[in-house]
Parts: C-alpha cells; structure tokens; sequence
C-alpha cells in the first residue's frame, strides 16, 4: 500500500486527489495554566464594578426625599415628585436648551475642523514636518481643563493678552468669559482647539486605507488635487464621517463639564449652565441631592436611547457594528 506522509492512499479524497481537512480538535479550558489571564481582567473589572456599577444603587434617591442622616431605608418616598418638580421649572428648560445647543455645536465644529485639518495633512509630502504638525495638535488634548482653563482666564480676560491685541487695531474689549453672547462662542471654539488634532486621528487612519488607484486612475483622467480630494478623498472619507457624526448623538447631553466649570461664572449661569454643573450646585453645594440625582437620571436614560439610536443609524448608514 502507497503511503503518503503517515496517510494511506485509501485516505485521499476521492474527487481532488488530497488529504481531507482535519477537523479542529476543541480544547477544554485550562483554569491552572490561564489563571495569570483573569488576574489581570481583576484590577480593571473592580475598578469598573466599584465606580459605574456601585453608584447606581444611589439612584434610588431620585425618589426618595433623602436625607443623609436618615439613610436610604429612614428616608421617606415620594415616588416622581421630583420629576415633575424638573419639568414645571422654567429654569430647568433653560439648562436643557442650554446643553443641547453647546453640544450640538461641539459636535458639529469638531466633526468639521478634525475632517479638514485630516485633508490638509494628507496633503502633506514633507515626512518630518507632517510629524511636527501632528504633535503640536496632538498635545491640548493631554492637557486637563484645570491647566486649559487657567490660561483661558488670564489670556481672554479683559486686559489679557487677546483683548490687548484687539486694543492694537483699536477695537473696544470684549469680556469673553462674563458676557452671555461670547461665553457659548468662546466654549465652542476652546474646545474645538483642545480636540480638533486628536480626533482627526481616525480620519487619517481612514486616509491610509484609500487605494492609490484610485488617485492614479482620476489623475489619468485629468484630475487635479482639488478633483481628486472633491471625487475621491471625501467619498471615500464619508462613512467614516457616519459613524462618528452618529457616534457622537450618545454624548448630545454631556456638553463637557470640565470646561464648562473651570471657565463659567454666575455672570454667564443664564446662557452658559449646562445639566452637569446645574447637578454639582443643586445636589452636593445646595444639599438637594434627591432633585439632582433624578436630573441626572433624567440625563443617563436620554443619553442612553440616544447611544442606541447612534449605534442603528452608523448600522444603517455606514454598515457599522460593534456586536
């Protein structure tokens, strides 16, 4: 009998003449030798257990007129009281208004300033000036807004350095942290300076993955750059602008608090108070910590039905999933 390797030629498949696929042998798990694995998931598994899981038993204090010294169980019910008490407050719809608008226009200025500052490094054919220009727009993002803040303050202050400059072409000074009309412009455009270069990351990632036919086939057909960005960079970029743009509706409620706290005053409360910092004053420096636990119940359940709507539209649109 004919032998190939240790495979008899009985064994040969029938139709192409080969050794049949040998079927993957499933292996049990082995606790002793894969332990190491799951010590390591328990550092990061407490941490989460501990700081997104164990506050959500305080939720109950969102219908409850709690008071410290009486506890969740001395605390008497007051089922949606405070619920009701949200939506009858005038003030309430001004933060809402407030949040929505701050956020929505991040989002917006951010999408766009990240997808344009990706087409103008593209565009870049000097290797290590390229590299110096990601890095210099890269480091806001790892500075906190307690350190961003505090050069905010002293440079847009009334006789800081940005009003000293608008005094050299005889402009009047603008008090941008204290007046309602500038406070929102100034939030907006900080923070798109602090995110803009970090969040191109992705978009330049998606840059590197276009076929370089593509450009050669346009450029063939008497394309210039211009061209070749309009008609091919940025088809190819849109799904990706999808998905983030879709991504982006789950935080439509966190207008940054950070940000906000470090630059705002009571001078701005009316145009510049959004539901995180609204929360810290009512529950923990007013003592209403049933009313600002169910403000922020409020906010946890909307973000999360926006979170899921975000994720079925970059489905839908984009062909996007994580599970």
């Amino acid at each position: 009998m004919v032998v190939q390797g240790s495979r008899s030629v009985a064994d040969l498949d029938a139709d192409t003449g080969a050794l049949p696929r040998q079927q993957p042998v499933a292996q049990s798990w082995n606790w002793k030798r894969n332990w190491p694995l799951h010590a390591m998931l328990l550092p990061g598994f407490m941490l989460v257990l501990l700081f997104s899981y164990g506050p959500m038993f305080g939720l109950v204090m969102a219908f409850q007129e709690f008071k410290p010294w009486l506890g969740f169980t001395g605390s008497s019910w007051v089922g949606l009281d405070h619920f009701k008490d949200m939506f009858m407050q005038g003030e309430t719809r001004q933060i809402i208004w407030n949040t929505l608008i701050i956020s929505i226009l991040k989002i917006v200025a951010q999408l766009t300033a990240s997808v344009l500052f990706a087409l103008l490094l593209n565009e870049f054919r000097i290797s290590w000036l390229k590299r110096s220009v990601q890095t210099l727009v890269y480091l806001p993002h790892f500075m906190s807004w307690v350190i961003l803040g505090g050069i905010l303050l002293d440079m847009l202050s009334v006789k800081g350095l940005a009003n000293q400059l608008l005094a050299a072409f005889g402009v009047e000074p603008i008090f941008f942290l204290g007046s309602g009309s500038w406070f929102r412009f100034t939030v907006v455009l900080s923070a798109v300076w602090k995110e803009f270069g970090f969040g191109a990351i992705v978009f330049l990632a998606a840059l590197a993955g276009i076929n370089p036919s593509l450009y050669e086939a346009a450029a063939i057909d008497g394309a210039n750059r211009w061209k070749q960005v309009l008609h091919v960079t940025l088809p190819s970029l849109t799904p990706m602008i999808m998905v983030v743009g879709t991504l982006s509706l789950g935080d439509i409620l966190n207008a940054g608090f950070d940000q906000i706290f470090n630059l705002y005053s009571p001078l701005v409360y009316k145009e510049g108070d959004i539901i995180d910092t609204y929360v810290y004053r009512v529950a923990l420096l007013s003592g209403s910590f049933s009313f600002g636990t169910a403000f922020g119940m409020l906010k946890s359940v909307v973000g999360l039905v926006l979170v899921v709507i975000g994720y079925r539209l970059a489905f839908k649109f984009a062909n996007y999933r994580i599970f």
